[in-house]
């Protein structure tokens, strides 16, 4: 996973063929041919990308999760703040509120719920994984509250588009949102100051504080966007199924963080790179779309997904000890 870790990518052959991206890469290669033969239509262009939208409104999240845990915070309240702001949507457009404003404000307490988050990681100094589990069930518990058992449905026609419309001929809009928030995340990791001192803060917080690196800042700056985001999933799925409900998007925080880290993003922070996240993304997401054409119960493919977390995991560990075990062998 030594790719991983550089700010700046080399375009050395050796380079490439040995980083971790590479990998992912083949591990797609074999996905999507599997899924080809489990799914002929899917030589189709349009069918190809029609399976994307089984996985979009996840993806998203998983770019700013991957700059957030790059700089060694996590979130896991994702799920129930999407969750939250497509409810606050639903109830706000049931109450009169024209679907515009009514995106707007869910967008808004997706926002706020992040900057919450923010606050207290950064301000009490608490930690993250502590913070997030508990506005987990915060969040969740406000969507509950607001709608019970109930779903508002009959939202618009043209509200129904954002989630399901197509942008160019065959490409769904959401796909179109996910590789346009991916160059612009890959561009503020990869070629701005603020994305050097993100792995500045995820390899070592405390000497970057030392160095005047306002850590606090950029951890609750992350903090607020991966809220936004989240809101934003949440309406994206909103849309996509025709109504605002308090159980959707359970289980999302684990496929989100097992992208980010299967994508090659270091879980103590200070390594990772967009592009492998992205690759993960359309990994783990046709993974899932080949068990679905199986007719694979759900509760197998989170069986499937929690091991793959666990093998992201155990990677760093592993490719840790084989460096040891070389320059043991080297030095012999």
């Amino acid at each position: 996973m030594q790719g991983v870790s550089e700010n700046k990518p080399r375009f050395s052959m050796s380079v490439i063929l040995k980083s971790w991206e590479f990998t992912i890469f083949s591990l797609l290669v074999v996905v999507f041919i599997i899924n080809l033969f489990l799914s002929p239509d899917l030589f189709r262009i349009e069918n190809l990308f029609d399976a994307t939208l089984t996985f979009t409104e996840k993806s998203i999240v998983t770019l700013p999760m991957a700059l957030l845990i790059i700089s060694g915070v996590i979130d896991i309240s994702i799920a129930s703040i999407s969750a939250m702001s497509g409810v606050i949507l639903g109830v706000c457009f049931k109450a009169g509120v024209a679907i515009g404003y009514a995106t707007l404000i869910g967008l808004t307490v997706g926002l706020l719920a992040g900057l919450i988050n923010g606050l207290i990681i950064t301000k009490l100094r608490i930690p993250s994984i502590v913070v997030t589990l508990a506005m987990m069930l915060f969040y969740r518990g406000i969507g509950y509250i607001l709608l019970g058992d109930t779903a508002v449905r009959d939202l618009p026609e043209r509200f129904g588009l954002l989630g399901g419309a197509y942008s160019v001929t065959f490409i769904p809009i959401q796909f179109m949102i996910f590789i346009v928030l991916a160059i612009v995340f890959g561009l503020v990791l990869h070629r701005t100051t603020f994305g050097r001192l993100i792995y500045v803060v995820g390899n070592n917080a405390n000497a970057a504080r030392y160095s005047g690196v306002p850590v606090d800042r950029i951890r609750l700056i992350l903090c607020v966007v991966t809220g936004l985001i989240s809101g934003l999933s949440g309406i994206l799925l909103t849309s996509r199924i025709g109504s605002a409900r308090p159980d959707i998007a359970q289980g999302n925080e684990m496929a989100v963080i097992t992208i980010v880290l299967l994508g090659g993003v270091y879980i103590f922070g200070g390594r990772g790179t967009i592009l492998g996240v992205v690759i993960a993304t359309l990994m783990l997401g046709y993974v899932h779309y080949g068990l679905s054409i199986l007719n694979i119960q759900e509760q197998v493919i989170r069986i499937v997904t929690g091991g793959l977390l666990i093998i992201a995991l155990l990677i760093p560990t592993i490719s840790a000890k084989f460096k040891v075990r070389e320059k043991s062998l080297e030095g012999g």
